[in-house]
């Protein structure tokens, strides 16, 4: 129920969906007065939705920033890789298709090479309400990591979470069967790590954070930045909206 819950969640906080509402109900409507403020409204959420600047900035105060290698320090023994990078809708369903946030794979595999972890472990089953994949995606990181010549023996797999939550709980249950492994860095996009972070404080687990996947881009002082309008800023808008929703949601149930 809770996973059907935040899809539905993920869906009203669309802002291209109140856009439409606006829309929809300044047609509808049959006083001139209503209608104009409606549409007002509509033009104002559409100015402010489309600025690159504005959300940019929004999701540069949300996301944790950036790490070095020497910041990072280390070695860890592993690195906990979340999932939700992938795109199981797409065929043919012979091959892996990532999506934005794949930086979180690339990041655990340069912090493997880089000996700053010794382990990855692969956290995620899957997020479709009807799953196309025939294998989670957990399996296929893995196997991408495989091809990228890390060894089956450095790798493990927890194939079974379907949210941040379960991440946190089902990667302790695993590290219960390897008790060797005792410092963890935690790999997931920037605007996601306060969550998970909480989600794997309140199971006993204390990671090092470890941003990737990063949405955002450095300031800039150039016009375009500021004045020129981008469509794309609905989704990031869309984007920082769920996260924060879902952050004050797991805060209030007790999952973060």
């Amino acid at each position: 129920m809770f996973f059907l819950l935040s899809k539905l969640l993920d869906f009203l906080l669309l802002p291209a969906l109140w856009l439409l509402g606006l829309l929809l109900a300044a047609l509808l409507t049959r006083r001139p007065a209503r209608r104009r403020a409606l549409l007002l409204t509509a033009l104002l959420l559409l100015v402010i939705g489309t600025n690159n600047a504005l959300v940019n900035e929004a999701l540069l105060a949300w996301e944790l920033p950036p790490l070095t290698l020497r910041q990072l320090g280390g070695p860890y023994d592993a690195g906990v890789l979340l999932t939700g990078i992938g795109d199981g809708r797409k065929s043919p369903h012979d091959r892996v298709y990532l999506g934005r946030g794949a930086d979180r794979l690339t990041n655990a595999l340069w912090l493997y090479r880089a000996g700053r972890i010794r382990r990855i472990i692969i956290s995620g089953g899957s997020g479709l309400l009807k799953g196309a994949r025939g294998h989670t995606e957990a399996h296929e990181l893995y196997v991408l990591l495989r091809l990228a010549g890390v060894p089956a023996r450095d790798i493990l797999l927890e194939e079974r979470s379907r949210n941040t939550r379960e991440n946190a709980l089902y990667t302790k249950e695993l590290l219960a069967r390897h008790p060797d492994i005792k410092s963890l860095v935690l790999i997931t996009s920037a605007f996601h790590q306060r969550r998970a972070l909480g989600c794997f404080h309140r199971v006993g687990l204390r990671p090092a954070p470890f941003p990737a996947g990063f949405v955002t881009t450095d300031r800039r002082l150039s016009p375009d930045y500021w004045l020129v309008p981008d469509a794309d800023a609905l989704a990031r808008w869309s984007l920082l909206l769920h996260e924060i929703s879902g952050y004050v949601v797991y805060r209030v149930l007790g999952y973060a």
